[in-house]
Parts: structure tokens; C-alpha cells; sequence
């Protein structure tokens, strides 16, 4: 079972993954995969449910592997947002593993059933400057259904 992340990493997770679209640093000295499955769930309190795999080698620099998430929600012609939710830390063993990211939509509109646009990070969040600056080991992005949650 995925060891979950504390608030302040997932914090940092979620603010990582915000600098991802902007600056990413070079590739951890890790190799890996990740990968979100087609399909999340929602419910009706706005929780985003999304899963998948990821599998990575130890990497030679310290600092903690992460599987980060995040959805965009929206199209471009009426304004997309993009939400990170909860990361958890990957164990870097070369196996594959599965992880499970749940989160709220933050204070804008619960999203709805159907198709949003996922990106899943396999992150090492490195000390440079006395600041820890995520270095990406692999990402996957593209389209999931979200469906409405089992309640």
C-alpha cells in the first residue's frame, strides 16, 4: 500500500508540478515510467479519485521520489484550470507499482463526469539553493473519463 505524503510535501508536490509546466530542471540521474489509467472516479463532494503505475531505479542523488498528479479541467476556448491533488512517494526498486492520487478540485467548480486532461509526474524533488526544485524522471499525459464515484 502507497505510503501517503505528508500536507507540506504534497504542497510542494503540487506547487512542483506547477513549475513543471513552467521550468523543469534536468532528468534525476533515476530512470522510470509512469503512467495514469484511462479512467478516475469523482465524487459528489468534488473528490477526484485517478490511479495508475510507475517503476524506477534508485536514484544516485538524495532527495524523495514522488508520483504527482494533476487535472485540467475546461477547454481553452471557456478558460481551463489545472488542480494538483495529493502525491504519494514512490519506492524507487526497479518494480512496477501502483499509485492512487485523491484530491479536491481546490476552491473553483467540482468537476464533472467525463473527459479532463491528466498529467502524472514521476518527480525527485532535489535541494539546489537550499530550495527543493523537482527534477522529472518520467511523465504521462493525456485524456481520462472521469466517472462519477461508487458512493
Amino acid at each position: 500500500m502507497p505510503m501517503r505524503v505528508p500536507l507540506v510535501a504534497a504542497g510542494a508536490v503540487a506547487a512542483a508540478g506547477a513549475l513543471l509546466a513552467v521550468v523543469a530542471g534536468p532528468a534525476a540521474a533515476s530512470s522510470g515510467s509512469v503512467a495514469a489509467d484511462p479512467t478516475g472516479t469523482v465524487s459528489r463532494d468534488g473528490t477526484i479519485t485517478l490511479s495508475g503505475t510507475y517503476r524506477c531505479t534508485a536514484p544516485t542523488s538524495r532527495g524523495p521520489v514522488l508520483v504527482a498528479s494533476s487535472v485540467g479541467i475546461g477547454s481553452a476556448d471557456s478558460g481551463s484550470v489545472r488542480y494538483g491533488l495529493n502525491g504519494v512517494a514512490a519506492q524507487c526498486d526497479g518494480a512496477e507499482h501502483t499509485w492512487v492520487n485523491r484530491g479536491r478540485a481546490g476552491s473553483g467548480p467540482a468537476p464533472a463526469a467525463g473527459p479532463v486532461d491528466v498529467q502524472a509526474t514521476l518527480v525527485q524533488l532535489v535541494m539546489r539553493g537550499g530550495l527543493p526544485l523537482p527534477s522529472v524522471i518520467a511523465a504521462d499525459r493525456h485524456q481520462v473519463d472521469l466517472r462519477p464515484a461508487a458512493e
